[in-house]
């Protein structure tokens, strides 16, 4: 979530309130967050010197406005263009692709290709794991049980299909046309 909170911020200087906004607006998309977790995730940012307050409005409340330092935008690099570690694809993947336009754009073809390589091998190790369940004998009082969880493997199959046809579309274009 940090990472994700950077690219907001590398975007514009944000509130709690704006941030928590931002999230309802277009990272709840792919990413959900609670105000909790937000604020829990701005603190450990302040205090790893990766943000700071840019401003607090005077007031009852004194709202802050956060922006991100330049410790911030190394680490947002870092991550933008470091490697995919994590289970799910989609959860390293799409805040990646959301934040890609952040990047210079000679950057931007290679997280693409990593992205892309991630499916590959992500579709790779399914169907693997399929023709080996494919393999194995199921007793007759589980057969049921089996059948549906194999339609389940299928279903990460054709998602897999359709991510990585969609990714080497993407990769093939050299990215997305811009108007």
């Amino acid at each position: 979530m940090a990472h994700v909170i950077l690219g907001l911020l590398l975007i514009a200087p944000q509130s709690l309130y704006d941030l928590i906004k931002s999230f309802e607006a277009g990272v709840g998309l792919f990413y959900s967050a609670s105000s909790g977790s937000i604020k829990r995730a701005l603190d450990t940012l302040l205090d790893k010197g990766r943000i700071e307050v840019a401003s607090t409005e005077p007031g009852g409340r004194g709202k802050k406005v956060y922006r991100v330092t330049e410790a911030g935008r190394q680490e947002f690099h870092r991550w933008m263009t470091g490697e995919l570690s994590g289970a799910d694809l989609e959860a390293v993947a799409l805040p990646r692709l959301f934040f890609l336009g952040l990047l210079d754009p000679e950057e931007r073809l290679p997280v693409l290709r990593r992205i892309q390589q991630r499916a590959a091998t992500d579709l790779a190790e399914l169907t693997a794991l399929k023709s080996r369940l494919d393999a194995v004998e199921v007793p007759a009082e589980f057969r049921d049980v089996a059948a549906y969880q194999l339609v389940t493997l299928d279903y990460g199959i054709a998602s897999g299909r359709h991510a990585l046809t969609w990714l080497n579309d993407l990769v093939d274009r050299g990215g997305p046309q811009t108007r």
